[in-house]
């Protein structure tokens, strides 16, 4: 929240918007966070120099940063999308305390300010494991808390919808798209067990996923080799995975909202698979609840978002149902929470 929060006191809205120079960029490292600056002076047309103080004016701007972050799944914890109901007066607060847990990102102000909506991970299948589910309907300005858990992630993760817009031509995302792939788990496949190594390495990456090699082993006690090694044996895994998180300014249009859809389950594939393919979508997945399918939108306007709703949604395959939540404020992106820098 700090890195989103500093960047909207000090600058305005010209300040915050890409040049197409550093949309460029922006979409080389959604690619590839951990890209070299020749790979990606390489495939932009640039020098190496120029490359680098790009990626220097943007970070320390506060426009985007780097993040190496890990999918639950594949280490045996449970990812849930959890909706709390408040008092009006409440909900800005105790969206700031949920911003400030580890166990939290993508929290989110909707509905006017009376509802809170954030992604909470929870060690094994269930969420007796969570405090944070358990203290909540304990708290007298919450009125209703529900937790729906993410089945199956149809767009998001290391895409975002630069992967869907940006710049690049298709022989520049070839070139940068690593050369080792993620393997593709299935539901039999066991999850990856982590040391305590492992987790000082992964702790680190989520807050800089471009911290250099040496700074790591330093960090971390590992040697140099071993973290060139886990890295690229934890990204082979699916463990790893390298997003950007862009400050609210910089890509996300002026209405955004969340939509909740009943889907007949038989059709539940096909539809995710469609939506996931919508350029207004920068997020989607299948969860559990009476709304099987859940989607982030960004858009210009709300007359578009109509158009959306009415034309793209309404032809979704084995659509039942469809309920809209409107996207007022992000507190928390996808990564760890910052202090609010001076």
């Amino acid at each position: 929240m700090g890195f989103m929060k500093t960047y909207l006191d000090t600058s305005s809205r010209a300040d915050r918007e890409l040049s197409e120079e550093e949309l460029a960029l922006a979409h080389a490292l959604q690619i590839n966070g951990r890209a070299s600056f020749r790979e990606i002076a390489d495939a932009l047309g640039v020098s190496d120099q120029t490359a680098a103080r790009r990626w220097s004016r943007l970070q320390s701007a506060g426009k985007l940063r780097v993040l190496g972050l890990t999918d639950p799944q594949r280490v045996g914890d449970s990812p849930w999308i959890v909706r709390v109901r408040c008092t009006p007066d409440a909900a800005a607060s105790i969206g700031e305390v949920l911003a400030r847990r580890p166990d939290t990102s993508w929290v989110n102000l909707s509905s006017g300010g009376t509802e809170i909506s954030c992604s909470v991970r929870t060690r094994g299948p269930g969420t007796e494991e969570s405090l944070l589910l358990q203290k909540l309907p304990r708290t007298p300005q919450v009125v209703d808390v529900s937790a729906h858990c993410l089945l199956h992630v149809f767009f998001g993760q290391d895409l975002s919808t630069i992967n869907k817009s940006g710049p690049l031509t298709a022989e520049q995302v070839e070139r940068l798209t690593p050369s080792v792939q993620p393997q593709q788990a299935t539901a039999d496949t066991p999850p990856v067990m982590l040391d305590e190594s492992d987790r000082r390495l992964l702790d680190l990456l989520a807050r800089d996923g471009r911290a250099a090699p040496a700074e790591l082993a330093a960090a971390t006690g590992l040697s140099l080799s071993t973290v060139r090694r886990r890295i690229t044996e934890l990204r082979a895994a699916g463990v790893l995975y390298f997003d950007v998180e862009y400050h609210p300014g910089v890509l996300h249009r002026k209405f955004r909202a969340a939509l909740w859809l009943e889907i007949d389950p038989s059709r539940l594939a096909e539809a995710g698979a469609a939506i996931a393919a919508h350029p207004e979508v920068s997020f989607a997945a299948a969860v559990t609840g009476t709304a099987t399918l859940y989607a982030s939108i960004d858009v210009a306007t709300a007359q578009l978002f109509y158009r959306y709703l009415t034309e793209s949604v309404a032809a979704l395959p084995g659509l039942r149902h469809t309920a809209t939540v409107p996207i007022h404020r992000t507190l928390k992106g996808p990564g760890p929470y910052l202090p609010t820098r001076t």
